[in-house]
This record gives C-alpha cells, structure tokens and sequence, in this order.
C-alpha cells in the first residue's frame, strides 16, 4: 500500500507540474497574468530566466500531496500551497528598489512598522504552517499540553522548512536536490508525500538545470513546507526535535556564511551541486583563482 501510494502520488506530482508549466506558458505568452515581462527575472549569469516553474512546482506538489495517503495528507497538501502562494506573491510584488534580504532582514523591518512582502511571506507561512499542525498532527502526547507543545514542534518545522529550503534556491537545481536528498529516507519507506517531491522536481528538473526556470520563492517555500510537513508527521518526537534543531541552526548560519561559498569550498557537495548543470560562469570562480589571473600592477607603469 505504501509503494503503491509512493508510485502515485509521483506520477500525479509529475504530471500536474508538467501540466500546470505548459498551461502557464501559453496563458503568459498571451499576454496574460501580467506577461511575460512579469515573470522574468535575470539569474546568476546575467540571463533572462522564467519564474513560472514556482507555480507549476507548487501545483503539482500540492496535487501529488492531496493523493498522497498516510497522515494528513490534506494538511500536508494546505501548507504546502499556502506557502507557495505567499511565496509567489513575494516574487512580483517585492519593491526591488528597497529590498529587504534575510530573515533579520524582514524581522527587523517589522520591529520598525514596516511590513515588506517578505516579511508577509514570513507571517502568512507561519500562520498557515502552525494551522496545518494544528489540524494534521496526531493525538499521541500523553497530556493536552503535550498535544499543544506538539503542534507547535511541527508547525516551526514546517514554517521553517519552508524558508531554508528558499536559501538553497540560488544556483540551478540546487532548491530541487535539497529537497529530493531531505526526502530519501521517506523515499525508502514509501511515504507517498516523498513521491510527489521525486515526481514534482522530475518535471521541473530539465527546466531548472537548464537555466530556462527557476522555483522562485514560490516553488522553493512550497517544497520545503512539503519536506517539512513529512518529518512533522511521520517521524518519532525525537527525530523531529533534532531537525528543528539543526533547521534552526542552518538558518542562523546563513545570516553570515554564504551557502554557496561552502558548497563550492568542499569537493563532493560541489560535484552534486554541478550534477546536471552547464559549466559554472567566471563570477563563480574561486578568488585564488581569480588572484592567479589578474595582472598584477606595476609600480610607476
């Protein structure tokens, strides 16, 4: 039963994320939702890149969750598109001409009155992560307190899920490997919400390597509310406590240290990182190589 809801669930995940890009494409292409000038960005080498992959993903994640089996599945499939809709929203109507970065970033303009849209984002996921524990998680603490502290250990994991995995979302597919990589323990257990993970990034794969797509916020805070809503509910409290922990702790260290400096700085999460992908621009050369390189100046020349 559990491979069977596994197979399923990935291949409904595919196919809807294939279904919904293709479907988006023609209507933007027509000049609807804004064009396609709303939907373009410029990624890392300074070419034109499609945000449509976001609501695609979010689709067929949240269409392969709802088909998932197991437990919550309708909880799992809400957070998972709330999260993508707040994330959308923050794609298109970020004020890039005051953006704020950062979780302290936007915390911190909440402390002064402001409210951006990523710190929208932050309230909205966390409301509707805390409102999915509250109605997918299972009664088995011993006292209601426990329930109550239980419900709020997978809400913060969901919520915070959501947002870490949008800090991978900076090179291609490196958003879809986190989240297929978190998702491979339950992959092996058959968990059908792990399916829609595999089937969705499947789709989105080709587009996203390929640098014609990218998740975005929206397809990124969606697959890590999914990734998140499975440790929420099928792992045992321990387990769940230590991701918590170390979902925190990474989110902390990205305030100061780059992800993609320490990815590039170790061998093997580099070969992953590069798995797939075309060949890394100049700008991401290390700076020793670049030292090598530059002329040096001549004193008096």
């Amino acid at each position: 039963m559990g491979a069977g809801r596994f197979i399923v669930a990935g291949v409904v995940a595919g196919v809807a994320t294939a279904f919904a890009r293709r479907k988006l494409d023609e209507r933007v292409a027509e000049g609807g939702l804004g064009g396609d000038r709303t939907w373009t960005r410029t990624n890392h080498r300074g070419e034109p890149i499609s945000l449509l992959e976001g609501p695609a993903v979010t689709a067929g994640l949240v269409a392969g969750a709802a088909v998932s089996g197991g437990t919550a599945p309708g909880a799992t499939a809400f957070a998972t598109a709330a999260a993508g809709g707040f994330g959308v929203y923050d794609d298109l109507a970020e004020d890039t001409d005051t953006r704020t970065k950062g979780l302290r970033g936007h915390l911190g303009a909440l402390k002064e009155g402001r409210l951006t849209t990523g710190g929208l984002k932050v309230l909205g996921i966390s409301g509707s992560a805390l409102l999915a524990s509250a109605v997918g998680t299972p009664r088995t603490a011993r006292s209601a307190f426990g329930h109550v502290v239980d419900i709020g250990l997978n809400g913060a994991l969901i919520g915070g899920t959501a947002n870490l995995v949008n800090l991978f979302d900076l090179r291609p597919g490196r958003a879809l490997k986190a989240g297929v990589a978190a998702s491979l323990p339950f992959a092996l257990a058959g968990t059908g919400a792990a399916g829609a993970v595999l089937g969705a990034a499947a789709a989105a794969a080709p587009g996203d390597l390929g640098e014609k797509d990218m998740l975005g916020d929206g397809g990124a805070n969606a697959l890590g509310a999914l990734v998140g809503s499975q440790v929420a509910f099928n792992a045992p409290r321990a387990v769940r406590w230590a991701t918590l922990a170390g979902v925190v702790g990474l989110m902390v260290a990205s305030e100061k240290v780059s992800f993609s400096k320490v990815i590039a700085g170790n061998e093997w999460l580099n070969k992953i990182d590069m798995l797939g992908r075309r060949p890394a621009p100049a700008a991401e050369d290390s700076v020793a190589e670049l030292a090598q390189t530059k002329p040096v100046a001549t004193p008096g020349a």
